[in-house]
């Protein structure tokens, strides 16, 4: 607001000053005297903030205007009425009221500058209420802004706070994971060795004494062994996740995060015996989708994507498609050579298609 009402003023000034030079007026130096009092009392008025500074301010500036237009040359009473305006504006909010104010002083001027000085006012009342429109819309849009900011302060302390939830749940999940895998190798394992280890400890004493009696106690010590390997095996079995509870996990994990960053309509089907799809399979379905939908991303304008993996007779199926634009011809570049390449590694085929929107298939023979 503020930069509007100074440059009206400075063009104000200048007009008045182009005027008394053209006029050839012989106090010229009062002219750019008062001219730069007016201009100095107008910049000072705007540094201030308190309300008392700046109505006192505004009166010296409208007391100027005044002594200037009987002293000095009379267009400078052009300078009041915007003057006029602004402090008003401080006491009245009706916008027409403040508009007849700016126009009394008409009334009390000489009649060949009363029309420059009604066209003056005019404008002035004109600039000032756009400058106060747009200046409140500033102030809402800032108000706003700030309103958002302490949400996104507050939304991202909450994040913070639920990553570190998430953090510590994880770390009490693993000790809580590691302290019962060591509860069970003590009690089960632990005490298998334990009692294979007396039992030798005691066929090595009777071995010169009593040998049947040592070999029994050899054979006991062998059995408990081999039940603390098993033992071993089963424990471990437990503990490691089936491979298709691994791959399709991860592919799912993928899917969401893609689904979550992006705002796109995802599904996710899968059907068969997973189990058959081997480590390296899932490695290679993974990067397969993975450069799918960056593909999606970057030139399909789609709004669903699906994913879905069969495991039929002889082959593992999986489609990454799309619902986007598709293409009239396929340009294969150094993604889709990749996927082919990858694919072609393990025997496997890519086919491409984008007559309705965009799909990519895997197709993997089962080992």
């Amino acid at each position: 607001m503020e930069f509007w009402l100074i440059i009206t003023k400075v063009a104000m000034i200048i007009f008045i000053a182009i005027n008394c030079i053209r006029a050839e007026v012989e106090n010229i130096p009062w002219v750019v005297f008062v001219s730069l009092l007016y201009f100095c009392i107008n910049i000072t008025l705007y540094l201030f903030k308190q309300h008392m500074v700046k109505r006192t301010l505004l009166s010296l500036s409208i007391v100027l205007s005044i002594v200037s237009y009987h002293v000095v040359h009379p267009l400078f009473i052009i300078v009041l009425p915007l003057t006029l305006i602004e402090l008003a504006s401080n006491f009245i909010e009706k916008k027409l009221v403040l508009l007849v104010i700016a126009c009394i002083p008409i009334l009390y001027i000489h009649k060949d500058i009363q029309a420059i000085y009604g066209l003056v006012a005019i404008l002035s009342f004109m600039i000032h209420s756009i400058s106060f429109v747009h200046n409140r819309y500033l102030i809402k849009s800032e108000t706003q802004i700030d309103r958002l900011r302490k949400a996104v302060q507050k939304l991202t302390k909450h994040l913070n706070e639920n990553n570190e939830y998430i953090r510590q749940s994880e770390y009490t999940v693993k000790l809580e994971e590691r302290n019962r895998i060591s509860q069970e190798i003590h009690d089960q394992i632990g005490h298998s060795m334990t009692g294979a280890l007396i039992q030798m400890e005691a066929a090595k004493r009777l071995l010169t004494i009593d040998q049947n009696k040592a070999t029994e106690l050899l054979q006991n010590a062998i059995n408990i062994s081999k039940d603390g390997i098993e033992n071993i095996r089963l424990t471990l079995k437990n503990i490691k996740p089936p491979t298709e509870q691994v791959g399709i996990h991860r592919i799912k994990l993928l899917f969401d995060e893609f689904s979550t960053k992006n705002e796109f309509i995802t599904n996710l089907t899968h059907d068969g015996d997973l189990d058959i799809i081997s480590p390296i399979q899932w490695k290679i379905i993974q990067e397969n989708i993975t450069e799918s939908l960056t593909n999606t991303l970057k030139y399909s304008d789609a709004t669903h994507v699906s994913i879905d993996i069969k495991v039929l007779n002889k082959l593992i199926r999986a489609e990454v498609k799309d619902n986007g634009k598709g293409a009239e011809k396929i340009k294969k570049g150094l993604g889709i050579l990749g996927m082919e390449e990858r694919t072609a590694s393990l025997n496997g085929k890519i086919i491409v298609d984008s007559t309705h929107g965009f799909s990519v298939t895997t197709l993997l023979p089962i080992q």
